[in-house]
């Protein structure tokens, strides 16, 4: 006999049997007691949540001959024919297949039909979103004048795709995401049922994977299976592709300590293990809003699924950290998910990860004020300041034949390129499109050039970087950066432009607080490296 999948063979078979949703399970029990049977029912909610389950559960409850407290008896003629997926008057759609509208005027040609073997004829439309607009119209009129023996259920996880005039026709029902404790209980009890082993770790593991479905937790008890009867927290880290959390206890120790070395190390470590750069991302991500969480809610039952040895080890952390880094920490973690869409997505985590370690690199407001209450609190940080450096040294007089960066002062018997001021300066539209280009041609300048601007000058493209780097990077005339910036903008724009860094208005520390913040670091005394 074929192997049956766990979360087909444990689907819910009563309304009594399904797990996180009982304000929906009492008011569908209710309303199958005293007969009160709608013609049109919406079943909404994240994927595994239960919503073909309790949409077959009614099917089954509506044509039940002996109903006991709102649940199909499961014994009867009906019910039996139902299980046995025998019945021509249960009929399931995939929305998803059948999205025209011959296919919704085939079923409206059907429903006119009286049911041949039960009580009602049932409609089941499984992601029902995905009709186009013509098979919603098909399908309006049929809800608005229904036969008496037809019912039909709906199911969609993106309820905001569907027009109000089919919303405003059905009794709609939201399913919630199921609770990790609910998802840990039922993980337990199918383990008694088919006596294997599990940990209390493990369990806590697969539900925050699932991500309150509990179709996916299921899925993933299966994959755990395939090797072992005796499941532990290791196994479900290597089914899934985890890091762990020691790992993550790691990275976020060398965050907070700055030590970029160290963080990068233990990102090459877990690339080479084969976990996925996205994956790592967002366990980061999730582990600093753990950390949050934690640090901000006094509450003794704290709303973040983890062993009781974890959240140890997170009130611990959160003692250590700033709420302010913490929030920072997620703010670039957010913005590195969005950039590893289309870009090599190990370079881009690990760029982020040292501007985390490394305030100095950043211009914005948050990284700025690390450096701040770095200094004010006499930690030893290297502050790289470029700009000084350069003025120490005398440039040397350029050749004519090079290409001048606009902002670089010349010796006053050359002519110094006249740069318009910033209202006259002609931005470019489509610098988002050249940045696209140079996510998949150059991921390095890519990544240094993050929001940034850029500008028109005559023959000059002057771009508008709060990254400090950006003027290391393009340097050299020979620079790969310089001329994959220039190539990418040639494509866009097609003409060639020499390039050179934006210079900023002046702007006083009144009316800008990141200037007065960067004041206020040059007045500090900064720590030799010493």
């Amino acid at each position: 006999m074929a192997y049956k999948a766990l979360y087909r063979k444990y689907r819910p078979q009563t309304f009594s049997d399904v797990v996180g949703q009982d304000h929906i399970v009492e008011t569908l029990k209710g309303e199958l007691a005293s007969n009160k049977i709608s013609h049109a029912y919406l079943f909404t909610g994240t994927r595994g949540t239960g919503k073909t389950s309790c949409a077959k559960i009614l099917a089954k409850a509506v044509n039940c001959q002996d109903i006991k407290d709102g649940d199909p008896c499961l014994s009867c003629d009906f019910c039996n024919l139902i299980s046995s997926e025998e019945a021509t008057d249960i009929v399931e759609i995939d929305a998803a297949s059948n999205t025209g509208v011959d296919d919704i005027r085939v079923l409206r040609d059907q429903i006119v039909f009286s049911p041949t073997s039960l009580k009602y004829r049932v409609y089941i439309i499984d992601e029902v979103h995905m009709l186009s607009t013509s098979a919603f119209n098909a399908l309006l009129k049929t809800l608005e004048e229904p036969p008496e023996h037809a019912i039909f259920i709906l199911a969609t996880t993106e309820v905001h795709k569907l027009p109000a005039t089919i919303l405003s026709r059905c009794q709609r029902f939201d399913f919630r995401r199921i609770e990790p404790s609910k998802i840990c209980e039922r993980i337990k009890y199918i383990a008694d049922k088919e006596n294997f082993k599990i940990t209390d770790e493990a369990a806590t593991l697969i539900a925050a994977a699932a991500d309150g479905g509990m179709r996916d937790a299921l899925s993933i008890l299966d994959l755990c299976l395939s090797g072992t009867n005796d499941i532990t927290e290791e196994t479900v880290t290597k089914v899934c592709g985890m890091s762990g959390n020691e790992y993550l206890n790691k990275l976020s120790d060398s965050i907070i300590a700055q030590d970029t070395e160290a963080a990068l190390t233990l990102i090459d470590e877990l690339h080479r293990s084969s976990v996925d750069m996205l994956r790592l991302c967002n366990e980061l991500s999730a582990h600093f809003r753990d950390i949050m969480v934690v640090k901000t809610v006094s509450a003794k039952t704290k709303p973040v699924v983890c062993s009781s040895e974890q959240l140890k080890v997170l009130e611990k952390k959160a003692e250590t950290f700033d709420i302010k880094d913490v929030m920072r920490a997620l703010t670039m973690l957010s913005a590195c998910l969005s950039g590893m869409q289309n870009s090599d997505r190990r370079s881009i985590l690990e760029m982020t990860v040292i501007k985390l370690c490394t305030p100095s690199l950043c211009q914005d407001y948050d990284s700025l004020e690390k450096r701040v209450r770095n200094l004010e609190s006499g930690r030893t940080v290297i502050v790289e300041e470029p700009e000084k450096k350069q003025e120490k040294k005398t440039p040397a007089p350029k050749k004519q034949e090079e290409e001048p960066l606009v902002t670089e002062e010349k010796p006053a018997v050359e002519e110094k390129p006249k740069v318009e001021e910033k209202g006259n300066q002609e931005p470019i539209n489509e610098w988002k499109e050249i940045m696209k280009i140079l996510s998949k041609t150059c991921p390095p300048i890519h990544g240094v050039l993050d929001g940034s601007k850029a500008y028109i000058n005559g023959a000059y493209l002057l771009i508008d970087a709060p990254n400090p780097m950006f003027r290391s990077f393009i340097k050299k005339d020979d620079s790969i950066y310089k001329t994959a910036i220039r190539k990418a903008a040639n494509e866009v724009l097609g003409k060639s432009y020499r390039l050179g860094p934006y210079k900023q208005q002046t702007v006083s520390a009144d009316e800008d607080p990141l200037k007065a913040l960067s004041e206020k670091l040059k007045n500090l005394e900064i720590p030799n490296k010493e």
